[in-house]
């Protein structure tokens, strides 16, 4: 199939940009010592979780995008439930920015005309409007919600948020291999490479059109998926600064 994900590339690209901008800006400031992961518990601290920290955010990438699982300044919260994390999931999947993008995805993929054997037409864009609803729940439920909940793992990513950009950025990637466990200690990140394989495989084989349904195909799709789920989340890295120089350039304005 053709992913009508890169379509969207070159806006992917622009971001980049801006981060780099941002972080050159940075380098001009005073060094200050780069920050490392936030560590796991062990048997020596004696910190408990912090009981009235929320487990997820409320927080939206440029405003508008749903970004729940990120976590800021909060390196001791307290772990999330089978229940929580099946409801943030079905919150962000569901949420109505999410469902217009679904849109959005789809009609560059009806003037690609991706998926070919869809066809053109109100009906075409249907098919292909429900393909992509589905293609991105599926993949975030595997990946975030059930098997976090069968590993024990937590689908959360924490921000770094000091060092330079090549360190946050280096972090933010490893989180895609690294992740915690429920008890906070980090280990392999089986709810990312295996679910998005997973749902990759669901959804090549279980709707999309049969002559999609191929075995390079479906490691295609897999790997559109964690070059998306990359830049995602490099970008939920640096949003907080992006946000802080919004929120002080808004400022100076009304001053």
């Amino acid at each position: 199939m053709t992913s009508p994900w890169r379509a969207y590339w070159p806006g992917f690209l622009l971001v980049a940009v801006l981060l780099l901008h941002s972080s050159s800006v940075s380098a001009q400031q005073p060094a200050q010592p780069e920050a490392q992961p936030p560590a796991p518990p062990s048997s020596q601290q004696t910190q408990q979780p912090d009981q009235t920290a929320p487990p997820v955010s409320k927080d939206r990438l440029f405003y508008t995008l749903p970004n729940f699982l990120s976590v800021e300044n909060a390196a001791n919260v307290p772990p999330m439930t089978t229940g929580e994390k099946f409801k943030v999931i079905t919150r962000s999947s569901f949420d109505p920015v999410e469902l217009v993008w679904y849109g959005a995805i789809s009609a560059v993929g009806q003037a690609q005309n991706s998926e070919s054997a869809y066809g053109q037409g109100w009906g075409a864009y249907g098919k292909r409007y429900a393909t992509n609803l589905a293609d991105g729940t599926i993949e975030g439920y595997m990946t975030s919600a059930i098997l976090p909940s069968v590993l024990k793992q937590d689908p959360r990513y924490y921000v770094l948020g000091q060092g330079t950009f090549w360190h946050r950025s280096s972090y933010a990637l490893s989180r895609l291999i690294i992740t915690r466990s429920d008890s906070g200690r980090s280990e392999f990140n089986a709810s990312e490479i295996i679910g998005s394989a997973g749902a990759a495989a669901i959804s090549t084989y279980g709707y999309h059109p049969e002559n999609d349904k191929t075995l390079s195909n479906t490691a295609s799709v897999w790997g559109t998926q964690i070059g998306y789920d990359a830049l995602a989340i490099v970008v939920k890295e640096f949003w907080p600064d992006i946000r802080r120089k919004i929120h002080k350039k808004r400022t100076g304005d009304q001053n």
